[in-house]
C-alpha cells in the first residue's frame, strides 16, 4: 500500500462500485480463489468488464481483457483486489495488463497472498503504468473478510443462522415456517452465497429439508450438502439421502454398522470417519480442518438448538444471523426453545440489527 493518500473522484467510485457488484455476483462460486470485479475505462466510457471465472479460473482482469472490443491503450482498469503477479495455474494478471498497454490500474486492496502482497504496485511502475490503490478500502475490506480468514487460518469462513418465533421457540408442532417469505428469500441468497451447508442428521430427520438455492435460476448453485450424523441415522427416504452423490454430499460419521456403510457408499456419498469428543459431539476443529482441505471455503449452519450450541460455544461462527418472527408459535404440542441465546450475547458482542429488507421480521447479525 503506497504511504500517500491516492485521491479519487466520484466517477472513480463508481467504477469501483460497479466492479465490488460484480464480484459479489460470483461470492462463494471461485473456489480457493477470492472473487474478483473489473471494469475497463476509456474516455470515460465503459468498454469492458469482467468476473473471476466459475470456480476461480480465468481471473477477472483476464475475461475482462479478453471482452473488450476496442484497443486497449490508456484506458484505466478498475479492479476490487491486487492484480496477481505470480506464476500458478494461469499466467500472472500483470502480465496480460502491461501486453494490453493498458495506461491506469485503480485497485482497492492489497492481496493476502505471499506470493502477490504488494508487488502488483512496483512491477506497474517499472513499466511507467500509474498505478493507485485505496479506493472503497473499508468497503471492499469487509466483503473480502472470508478471504482473508481462509488464506490467514487455513479453515472456511463459518455463517450461522437460526430463526426463532417472538417466544423464542426454533420447533412447535404442526408449525412449519416461522419467518416470512422475505427472510425465506434472505436464507436462500446465504445458500448461494455459500459453497457448502451443514446440518444434523436430527434436523434432516425433522425437517426433510432440500438445502438447495431455491431463488430464480439459482438453483445449480446450491451448496455442496454435508451432514453430520454419528452413527448413519438419517433417514434413508429423505430426500437428501434419495438425491445425494459423490459430488453433492459429504457425511461425517463416527461408528455405524457394517451394512449401514455399505448402503451409503453404495450410493457414492463421501464418507469421512471423525473424531468425536467425550460428551459424544464431533470436534467442530477437526471438521473445518478436513472441509479447508476438501476445498470448502464458504459454510453455512442451518442447524437445530444442539448444533447450533456447539458451534457457538467454540466459537466456529465467524458471523451469526438471528431472524426473529413477530409469530408466537404455541406450547400446547410439542416445541423447543433456543437455548444459546446468552451464550451468543457473550461470545458474539458485535451485534448489528437488519431489519430494514425483511417486513416484520427482526434480524441481528452477530460477529466475532
Amino acid at each position: 500500500m503506497s504511504t500517500r493518500k491516492d485521491k479519487f473522484t466520484n466517477k472513480d467510485c463508481l467504477y469501483m462500485e460497479l466492479a465490488l457488484d460484480l464480484a459479489k455476483a460470483r461470492q462463494g462460486h471461485t473456489g480457493s480463489n477470492p472473487s474478483v470485479g473489473c471494469v475497463i475505462v476509456k474516455d470515460d466510457k465503459i468498454i469492458s468488464i469482467g468476473q473471476t471465472s466459475l470456480n476461480g479460473r480465468p481471473h477477472a482482469e483476464f475475461n475482462a481483457i479478453n471482452s473488450s472490443p476496442e484497443n486497449l491503450k490508456d484506458s484505466k482498469l478498475y479492479v476490487t483486489l491486487e492484480p496477481c503477479s505470480h506464476q500458478g495455474v494461469t499466467p500472472p494478471c500483470t502480465n496480460k495488463i502491461i501486453k494490453s498497454r493498458i495506461g491506469e490500474v485503480i485497485y482497492s486492496v492489497n492481496d493476502i497472498d505471499k506470493r502477490v502482497n504488494g508487488k502488483t504496485k512496483k512491477i506497474f511502475k517499472s513499466k511507467k503504468i500509474i498505478v493507485k490503490s485505496g479506493l472503497l478500502e473499508n468497503k471492499i475490506r469487509e466483503f473480502y473478510a472470508p478471504y482473508f480468514f481462509n488464506k490467514e487460518n487455513k479453515l472456511p469462513y463459518v455463517t450461522g443462522k437460526i430463526a426463532i418465533s417472538k417466544n423464542n421457540l426454533i420447533y412447535s408442532k404442526n408449525q412449519k415456517n416461522i419467518t416470512n417469505k422475505l427472510s425465506n428469500k434472505f436464507t436462500h441468497l446465504l445458500r448461494f452465497e455459500n459453497d457448502s451447508i451443514i446440518i444434523s442428521y436430527k434436523t434432516l430427520n425433522i425437517d426433510n429439508p432440500k438445502l438447495s438455492c431455491r431463488l430464480k435460476n439459482l438453483y445449480k448453485f446450491s451448496p455442496i450438502r454435508i451432514i453430520l450424523d454419528n452413527k448413519l441415522q438419517m433417514n434413508q427416504k429423505s430426500y437428501l439421502f434419495k438425491t445425494a452423490n459423490k459430488k453433492n454430499t459429504i457425511i461425517f460419521y463416527n461408528e455405524a454398522e457394517k451394512l449401514k456403510i455399505l448402503k451409503f457408499k453404495l450410493k457414492k456419498i463421501q464418507l469421512i470417519k471423525s473424531k468425536i469428543t467425550k460428551d459424544k459431539k464431533f470436534d467442530i476443529k477437526i471438521i473445518m480442518k478436513k472441509l479447508y482441505n476438501l476445498g470448502c471455503r464458504n459454510i453455512l449452519i442451518e442447524g437445530g438448538n444442539e448444533l447450533t450450541k456447539n458451534f457457538i460455544n467454540t466459537k466456529s461462527f465467524n458471523q451469526f444471523y438471528l431472524f426473529k418472527s413477530q409469530k408466537k408459535l404455541s406450547k400446547l404440542v410439542k416445541y423447543k426453545e433456543f437455548n444459546s441465546l446468552n451464550i451468543l450475547k457473550k461470545n458474539y458482542k458485535n451485534m448489528t440489527k437488519i431489519n430494514s429488507n425483511f417486513g416484520k421480521d427482526k434480524v441481528t447479525l452477530y460477529k466475532n
